[in-house]
C-alpha cells in the first residue's frame, strides 16, 4: 500500500510517500519538508502568512515528494492530509489540495488527526504494538495519552495552561534569546548554573499526571526583574534553572503516568513514546530515560525529523486507517480543534480540573 501524506497545520509545508507492507511494516519512500522563514521577525507564527506560504509552495512540495519516491498519482493507493487540529487556514490548504488530488486520481481520501499522526509514528519507525503510552510535547500540545489501538486513545494527563513548547518560546523571548526559542534556550542553558536561582516545580507530586507551566514562566520573569539588568551569566543561569525545573516536572509527571499505565494494563511491558518538537531537547530526553529505567519501561523516540511536523507521519496514519478499511468523504471539514480523546473534558486553570473552556 502506497500513500501520499500532506501536512500544513502550522508553518511547515510537507508531503511524503510511505509504503505499508502486508506485514504492517512501513517504509518511507520520500519525506519533503519546507519550513517557512518569514515568521521570526514577528516572534511567532502568523496564521495568514503561513496559509499563503502553503498555497505558494504545496504543489511543488508534493511534486518533489512524488518524484523522490519514484511514483505517480496513479500508483498511489490513497491520499492522506492533516484535517486538524491546527491553524485553520493552513489546514484548509492541505485538506483541499488532498481532496482535489483524490477526486482527480480516483483515490481514497483519509482525513488525518495531526495528533494521531504523532501518536502512530513509532509504529512506523520502531514497529511497536498496542498498547503504549504517548508523551506529546510541542508548541501547541502537552499531554500524556494511552494508545490502546487505532482510533482508541485515552488522555490521562494534559497541561492546564501552557504547552511546554510555548513555555520554552515565551521564556526565551523574555530572556532575549529570539524565536524559535526552544533550541536557543537549550544552548544558553548548557553554560548556566541550574542551582543558582530557585524556581518552582508546578504540580509535582500530584496524583493526576497533569502539567502546569504558567507559574514557572512567571517565576522566571520575577527573577529576571530582580536581577536586572541581565548579563550573559544571569541569562544562562535563568535558562538553566528553567530547563532543570521543566526536566523535574516532566520526569515526575511521566513517572506517575507510567504507574497508572501499569495499573490499567497489568502484565503489559510499558513503552513510552515521545513525540513533538520538544522531544529534541537533550536534557529532557535524558531525564525521560531515567524515569523509564526506574519504572522498567522502554523509551521510544522517533528520529527528530519525524518528531516535528512532517508528511511521513500523516501518510503513515493514512495507511494505517486504509488498512483497517477506513476512508473519508469529500465533505470532511477542516477542524481547528480535534482532541485525540473526545471523551476527556477540557481543562484550564490551576486546580480547576475539568473546567470547560
Amino acid at each position: 500500500m502506497i500513500v501520499l501524506g500532506i501536512e500544513t497545520s502550522c508553518d511547515e509545508t510537507a508531503a511524503a510517500v510511505v509504503a505499508r507492507g502486508a506485514d504492517g511494516r512501513g517504509t518511507i519512500l520520500s519525506n519533503v519538508v519546507l519550513s517557512q522563514d518569514g515568521h521570526a521577525v514577528y516572534g511567532g507564527v502568523v496564521p495568514e502568512i503561513a496559509a499563503r506560504g502553503h498555497v505558494e509552495a504545496l504543489d511543488d512540495v508534493i511534486g518533489e515528494a512524488l518524484a523522490e519516491a519514484g511514483v505517480r498519482l496513479a500508483d498511489l493507493d490513497g491520499i492522506a492530509a492533516t484535517a486538524g487540529p491546527g491553524l485553520i487556514g493552513g489546514v484548509l490548504v492541505g485538506l483541499t489540495t488532498a481532496k482535489a488530488l483524490a477526486l482527480a486520481a480516483a483515490k481514497p481520501l483519509v482525513a488525518v488527526n495531526h495528533l494521531e499522526a504523532h501518536a502512530l509514528t513509532a509504529r512506523l519507525t520502531d514497529g511497536i504494538d498496542f498498547p503504549y503510552l504517548l508523551l506529546l510535547v510541542s508548541g501547541g500540545h502537552t499531554q500524556i495519552v494511552r494508545v490502546d489501538g487505532l482510533g482508541d486513545y485515552v488522555r490521562i494527563g494534559t497541561t492546564i495552561d501552557d504547552a511546554l513548547g510555548e513555555a520554552f518560546d515565551k521564556t526565551a523571548k523574555l530572556l532575549g534569546l529570539g524565536y524559535p526559542g526552544g533550541p536557543a534556550l537549550e544552548r544558553m542553558a548548557a553554560g548556566g548554573d541550574p542551582r543558582r536561582i530557585a524556581l518552582p516545580r508546578p504540580l509535582t507530586g500530584r496524583a493526576e499526571p497533569d502539567f502546569s507551566f504558567s507559574g514557572l514562566k512567571t517565576a522566571v520573569r520575577l527573577e529576571a526583574e530582580r536581577l536586572a539588568p541581565l548579563d550573559d551569566g544571569a541569562v544562562a543561569d535563568l535558562a538553566a534553572g528553567f530547563q532543570a525545573a521543566v526536566c523535574d516536572v516532566v520526569a515526575d509527571r511521566v513517572g506517575r503516568a507510567l504507574a497508572l499505565f501499569a495499573a490499567a494494563r497489568p502484565g503489559v511491558p510499558p513503552v513510552l513514546v515521545v513525540a513533538g518538537g520538544v522531544a529534541a531537547n537533550k536534557a529532557i530526553a535524558a531525564r525521560l530515560r531515567e524515569a523509564c529505567t526506574a519504572r522498567g519501561a522502554r523509551l521510544v523516540v522517533p528520529p527528530g525529523v519525524l518528531c516535528t511536523d512532517n508528511g511521513a507521519m500523516v501518510a503513515w496514519a493514512g495507511a494505517e486507517h486504509l488498512a483497517a478499511g477506513h476512508r473519508d468523504g469529500f465533505d470532511f471539514a477542516a477542524r481547528a480543534r480535534w482532541p485525540l480523546d473526545g471523551r476527556a473534558a477540557p481543562m484550564v486553570g490551576h486546580g480547576r480540573l475539568g473546567t470547560k473552556v
